[in-house]
């Protein structure tokens, strides 16, 4: 069938839309009419060159919900057409060590996420141009188109009756925030804590400090409209550098600083790794939660001698050190019940031809979260 997708065709470059042709779907996967994509940094990341892709063009969109429309011919699953779902950008073939473990999010497919074609077959792909190119497909998902079809294990189905303009949050930036305080930091009752980038990820840090009990929560943005977002949320303080956020934590701490940093930058440095090291007590935790270039191996600039003596820990965080399968619809409760915010996470809707301009005005600090609505 024929569909319109916003792809990348150089990099660095800009999203724009174009036609594309999208094949049926095989067993295991299902053709899914798109309802919403959130606009996650990630895909800035994949304009930039931060992080690489493998094939060109690609289709971006990660952060997804739709409705099922198809099943792929001899499909196991509990999936029917007209089924609600949510996208996990992480898909679990729940047969390597890893999904074993109950981790997920560090399932073997993922060794394919970036390359563009099905995450089970490196020589398959799903979208072509109009004349034949193939054209890659981020995650294996492809959100920012008006139809995708995906493996069924990225999918997450939902009630009905549930919005699926803002559960499309779920699939990424949320899981990912609230899990880097939740489980990645394991945050405690009472503890004094720093997030660093209050963007679509970073306030969501900032509500899984809420959820966990966090009694201070300082939040770290240069950007004024964040800052005050973040205190809608949940955040206690406010600063515009690490640095100024260590200050609050020490006199706070009687002087011990915060139990817990999550760096949730969009484009995270070595240096703003050791400002957190440094705002943290013995025995404290920093969680890196935002993308670094692969290129960058500068590295972290802390003193090993204190990273041993006072027994810190720097930890990384994929999804929020979540198994989607349990995290999402966990999350979909929580917002049932009104104990997770996601309505008030959006600020502005665009529609597919509008994408670019939803990452510029990222880029310019205009945005908490903008989404597409198809």
């Amino acid at each position: 069938m024929k569909t319109r997708g916003a792809i990348i065709t150089e990099v660095p470059g800009r999203l724009h839309v174009a036609e594309l042709e999208l094949a049926p779907p095989q067993q295991g996967e299902v053709l899914v009419k798109m309802v919403a994509s959130g606009l996650c940094h990630s895909d800035l990341h994949y304009t930039t060159g931060d992080m690489e892709v493998g094939t060109i063009p690609m289709l971006c969109g990660h952060e997804g919900s739709g409705i099922i429309e198809e099943i792929g011919p001899d499909t196991q699953s509990d999936l029917e057409v007209g089924d609600h779902v949510i996208f996990s950008f992480i898909t679990a073939c729940g047969k390597c060590e890893f999904c074993a473990r109950g981790m997920q999010n560090l399932c073997h497919l993922g060794a394919l996420m970036l390359h563009g074609s099905t995450l089970e077959d490196v020589e398959r792909y799903r979208f072509s141009m109009p004349d034949g190119t193939r054209c890659g497909q981020i995650a294996g998902l492809g959100t920012f188109a008006e139809h995708t079809v995906v493996s069924v294990g990225s999918c997450v189905k939902v009630d009905k009756e549930l919005p699926l303009d803002v559960l499309c949050l779920l699939g990424c930036g949320v899981g990912t925030g609230w899990g880097s305080a939740v489980n990645s930091a394991e945050i405690e009752i009472g503890e004094t804590v720093i997030i660093a980038g209050i963007g679509g990820v970073g306030i969501n840090a900032v509500q899984g400090a809420v959820s966990a009990g966090a009694t201070n929560i300082i939040a770290v943005d240069p950007v004024p409209f964040k800052l005050d977002e973040a205190k809608k949320i949940g955040a206690t303080h406010t600063a515009e550098s690490i640095e100024a956020a260590a200050e609050i934590a020490a006199s706070l701490t009687n002087g011990q600083g915060a139990d817990k940093a999550v760096i949730t930058i969009g484009v995270v440095k070595g240096e703003h790794v050791a400002a957190a090291f440094n705002a943290i007590r013995k025995a404290g935790t920093v969680v890196v939660t935002g993308v670094a270039s692969f290129a960058d191996t500068d590295g972290i600039p802390v003193s090993l001698a204190e990273l041993t003596l006072f027994q810190k820990r720097i930890q990384g965080s994929l999804f929020g050190g979540a198994s989607p399968n349990y995290a999402i619809p966990r999350q979909v409760d929580l917002f049932r019940h009104g104990q997770l915010k996601l309505e008030e996470l959006i600020t502005h809707r665009y529609t597919l031809d509008e994408v670019q301009q939803g990452y510029d005005d990222m880029e310019a600090g205009k945005n908490l979260r903008g989404i597409v609505v198809f």
